[in-house]
């Protein structure tokens, strides 16, 4: 800072260093770090710089019941981990820096005590960083006020997961409305999208069996869904006041059975039992067919021994994306995965 009373952001490199290495996502905000600043999924407010405001809100899809998130099926895909989003207008930061000012600057500064928010964002004194390129920041004038726009901010997730503390670390700054600053890593619909992958709920649906949870040796067990089971479930992210906004879509594709023993065969062999255009899976059982073979299901070839097998049954969604700039694209697969107890009997004959 120019002035020589104070430092602004007040942190020494070595409390930095105990920063990185020992605070958990958020901390940084200090007292009050989760009640003012920008808004979160919730719309709540918060200052602290491990809270984003993108909002998530499915548009589509089954509502109700047990829900789950899919995991990816790319193991090596990940979801950016930081980015830049729109914090305070001037009249927020003016009221957040005079009635508190405890809170995050940056993501990687965390500045306490009102005078510290003031000092650069009111009376114009420039700042001293440590994370942001160039060293010195040039402060503001009585927080913009009467101009039209935002102070954007990084914004991580899971701030001790960056390996690279470069990342997003530039001090809060000004950028006129209706304009996207031209900074690595400023937001685009994609990162909309990828933000959004693990907030979409599928639906998690026990399969039908016939037999039922007791099957028998060397018979068929089919498997089946019934139609508009499963259905495509769309959510829309949207970052308030940048007009970014993404719709992702995960739709399912097929059901794979794992029977939990070698002693098994399953139908078809792969045991990928396709989802039909209507939303079923397989054929339901129907009286007769005990000896026929199913389009989906599984063959136990040995009883179980007190211990039921664990089958599973994972529904494989595949996801896509498109944004308001008219740009899309594909996520890796997703799977969501349920498991039943089969107990499995030696009996050789079933009444039909």
């Amino acid at each position: 800072m120019t002035a020589p009373h104070r430092a602004i952001p007040l942190i020494t490199a070595s409390l930095v260093v105990t920063l990185l290495s020992s605070s958990p996502a958020g901390a940084f905000g200090g007292p009050g770090s989760d009640v003012r600043g920008g808004a979160n999924d919730s719309g709540e407010l918060s200052a602290s710089a491990s809270q984003s405001r993108i909002k998530v809100t499915q548009t589509s899809g089954p509502t109700g019941g047990k829900q789950g998130t899919v995991a990816s099926t790319d193991v090596n895909w990940k979801p950016p981990p930081c980015w830049y989003e729109p914090v305070f207008t001037p009249e927020q930061l003016k009221n957040f820096s005079e009635n508190d000012g405890n809170g995050d600057a940056g993501l990687r500064d965390g500045w306490y005590g009102s005078e510290l928010w003031t000092d650069h964002f009111r009376d114009e004194k420039d700042a001293n960083t440590i994370f942001t390129k160039p060293a010195t920041v040039k402060g503001y004038k009585n927080y913009n006020l009467g101009k039209k726009g935002y102070f954007w901010r990084g914004v991580a997730p899971n701030v001790t997961g960056l390996d690279d503390t470069s990342l997003c670390s530039r001090l809060m700054f000004w950028q006129d409305a209706g304009e996207i600053p031209d900074v690595p890593a400023a937001p685009t619909p994609e990162t909309l999208a990828d933000y959004a992958y693990d907030k979409v709920k599928v639906p998690e649906t026990e399969v039908e069996l016939k037999p039922t949870a007791r099957s028998t040796v060397n018979l068929p067990t089919w498997v089946w869904l019934d139609k508009g089971t499963f259905k495509d479930v769309k959510v829309r992210a949207e970052l308030p006041g940048t007009g970014l906004w993404a719709e992702t879509t995960a739709k399912p594709v097929a059901l794979h059975l794992e029977p939990g023993t070698e002693d098994a065969e399953v139908f078809p062999a792969s045991g990928d039992c396709a989802i039909n255009d209507d939303g079923s899976i397989g054929t339901p059982y129907t009286k007769g067919a005990a000896d026929k073979t199913p389009p989906c299901g599984i063959r136990y070839l040995r009883a179980t021994d007190g211990a039921p097998y664990q089958l599973s049954a994972s529904v494989t969604w595949q996801i896509t994306w498109e944004g308001s700039d008219g740009s899309d694209g594909d996520l890796p697969d997703g799977t969501f995965e349920i498991t039943q107890d089969m107990n499995v009997r030696e009996i050789q004959s079933v009444n039909r």
